[in-house]
């Protein structure tokens, strides 16, 4: 991407937020529009495509925070037309020779040098290291290896999967270096050439007054090497859209919204650079029974209010078998008991705990004889303590 690039569009537009949005807030307008407009879900929709492009673009600009820097100082300068005034003023050399920023790129007919990713991709600190020179000429260098870009995957596990860990397949479709060419662009038995204008730089000089800055060679647009005969497979660009299944472990204990990272398994690097990273996000489906706290699992148990009132033995589940909690009698709804040891691996080995919860469950009908037992009952038992409100009540009537 060039820094002109960076000029004319609007990255906050294309994702639908403000330029004060926080990174979370552009992470879910990106992931959204991702969803919405990936080719998978668009086949032939060569408008959803082109939408699909722009979004992923401005999102690997907005997500990274010194490119995101970059960019509103680069946009917020050359749109309050300071620099076009300082040039008019003077600084553009002897006779205040203006130019506009469009000068910087080449013009409207820089042509695809440009939009190639050329000398200016850096952004703003690269685009005034290269512009400010004092007339005294520009140091190109050659585009060496680039990293590839990191991909990002969701994957929805099972709730008993997340505590014990699992190993699953992962599909992905994203890009890939050819294989018919090995990603240099050029048909077997060929390879590319030198670019004989840029002499392999990618980048040219050229004179503006008093400066000298480079913009990307038309030539080779940007690239540094020719390709003569293309390959069949990749036309020419060194890569393609592949599928590809990978096989991810996810460990005991991984929680809901965790991201996992798998080094080098992201999208391949430019000219030989070294491969992105995948983030795989983890999504944990519900259980019917269990619910977490942290490495505590948690369950909730109903109990008749004879069970609360006499106590019992409770046959209560757990992730891997079932154990016997006892019920102290009188134990009110609410309280918690614990079976140390039958929660989430932690790291350190340790497993959290089992949280059981009472609930005392009162039957909405009872029998004659019942009622007659219960009545029984209140009249040999304790009230509940209510004197402080009665007295409140006979204040306050």
């Amino acid at each position: 991407m060039s820094s002109k690039d960076w000029l004319e569009k609007d990255f906050y537009a294309e994702l639908g937020v403000g330029r004060s949005a926080s990174a979370d807030e552009i992470k879910k307008s990106y992931r959204k529009l991702a969803r919405e407009l990936h080719p998978d879900r668009n086949p032939g929709n060569a408008e959803a495509e082109s939408r699909f492009k722009a979004v992923s673009e401005a999102y690997s600009v907005l997500s990274d925070e010194r490119k995101r820097k970059e960019y509103d100082e680069m946009r917020s300068l050359f749109g309050s037309g300071a620099f076009r005034r300082n040039a008019q003023a003077g600084a553009g050399g002897p006779g205040g020779v203006p130019f506009d920023v469009s000068d910087l790129f080449g013009g409207a007919g820089g042509g695809p040098g440009g939009a190639a990713g050329g000398r200016f991709g850096g952004g703003f600190s690269d685009l005034f290291g290269t512009l400010f020179n004092g007339g005294a000429g520009t140091t190109t260098r050659p585009r060496g290896p680039a990293r590839g870009r990191d991909v990002e995957a969701e994957v929805a596990v099972d709730f008993a999967d997340a505590v014990r860990g699992v190993t699953l397949p992962l599909t992905l479709r994203a890009p890939g270096v050819c294989d018919v060419c090995h990603g240099n662009g050029a048909k077997p038995g060929t390879s590319p050439r030198t670019c004989p204008v840029c002499k392999g730089a990618g980048v040219v000089s050229r004179d503006q007054g008093a400066f000298s800055f480079a913009e990307p060679c038309r030539e080779c647009q940007g690239v540094g090497t020719i390709v003569d005969e293309k390959c069949p497979e990749c036309r020419g660009t060194g890569g393609v859209t592949k599928t590809r299944t990978i096989t991810v472990r996810f460990p005991a204990g991984v929680a809901d919204g965790q991201r996992i990272r798998l080094s080098g398994r992201g999208e391949p690097g430019d000219r030989g650079g070294p491969p992105g990273d995948l983030f795989v996000l983890v999504r944990v489906r519900p259980d019917d029974l269990f619910g977490r706290s942290g490495d505590d699992l948690t369950l909730t148990v109903p109990v008749t209010f004879a069970e609360a009132v006499l106590g019992t033995d409770l046959r209560v589940p757990t992730m891997d078998g079932a154990v016997t909690l006892r019920v102290p009698p009188g134990t009110p709804s609410g309280r918690v008991l614990r079976a140390r040891g039958k929660g989430v691996a932690r790291r350190d080995g340790q497993p959290g705990d089992l949280l059981v919860t009472i609930e005392v469950i009162v039957p909405e009908q009872v029998s004659g004889e019942a009622r007659a037992a219960l009545e029984t009952f209140a009249a040999q038992t304790p009230g509940a303590g209510r004197e402080r409100l009665d007295a409140r009540v006979r204040r306050v009537s």
